[in-house]
């Protein structure tokens, strides 16, 4: 079994950065490791198709570079997605849309293993992350029990029902989602309205309180320094898809102006 990058740096309390990928094309995620910046790359599948072929590959690519993985899964599919993904090498699972307490257990529940403590979902396979280890060692126990469990707080009921959730055991991660939770209190798009801007400070301070590692979601370094200084120390910059929009759009305009002056 290969260690969890993520995990190690969770366990030793280290800062982590990441950044999102859409594209299923592993020469991304190798363009990503040849920075030698990125603790991990978060796949989110959520928002793009792709097959379970591609997980594999995305993580054989990672892997190279001693990348971790995340995957972004929707709650439609979200136990069949998670343990697929966790089978082909991902390191951790974000989960989505959570209203509840009992939805965040049942989060957790289909990615850990299952056994008499764990009491998960996750009986043994042989997927990629255990080849050629058929049979449930003790050491693919455990690397199910290493996978980082990463919870989305983006729904007003997560919101109201945070106190609660915090207490789960199992939960590793919080990234706060303010476009969905602008969009579940009737304020879409708004998300530097008073009520979500209350909202995501709530979260992040409770989750700091609790000890539990908060993560931000940002488009620049420059944008970090509100929450170093609230404590948060894990960080995902930028999106693939979003990164050569802003590029072509801004590039573009440049020349049409340079060619209107000539």
């Amino acid at each position: 079994m290969r260690p969890n990058v993520i995990r190690e740096k969770l366990n030793a309390g280290k800062p982590t950065v990441s950044t999102h990928i859409h594209t299923t094309w592993p020469s991304v995620v190798e363009a990503i490791g040849h920075t030698g910046q990125y603790d991990y790359v978060e796949f989110v599948a959520e928002y793009g198709p792709s097959d379970l072929h591609d997980l594999d590959n995305l993580c054989r690519a990672a892997e190279l570079y001693n990348l971790g993985t995340m995957i972004k899964v929707d709650q439609s599919a979200q136990a069949f997605l998670a343990q697929r993904g966790i089978g082909a090498g991902f390191s951790s699972v974000l989960f989505t849309d959570a209203r509840s307490a009992d939805d965040v257990r049942e989060c957790i529940r289909c990615a850990k293993p299952d056994t008499p403590e764990d009491k998960g979902l996750y009986g043994v396979a042989t997927r990629r992350h255990t080849y050629m280890g058929y049979g449930g060692s003790k050491e693919y126990v455990k690397a199910l029990q290493d996978t980082v469990i990463a919870v989305m707080i983006e729904k007003k009921g997560a919101v109201d029902n945070l106190e609660e959730i915090l207490e789960i055991p199992g939960i590793d991660m919080v990234q706060w989602g303010g476009s969905d939770f602008s969009v579940s209190i009737g304020k879409a798009g708004e998300r530097n309205h008073p009520e979500v801007v209350a909202a995501r400070d709530k979260v992040f301070k409770q989750c700091l309180a609790k000890g539990i590692p908060p993560r931000a979601e940002i488009q620049t370094a420059d944008e970090a320094k509100m929450y170093l200084d609230m404590g948060v120390r894990h960080f995902s910059i930028g999106t693939d898809i979003n990164i050569l929009y802003n590029f072509w759009k801004k590039e573009a305009d440049a020349m049409w102006k340079a060619l209107d002056g000539a």
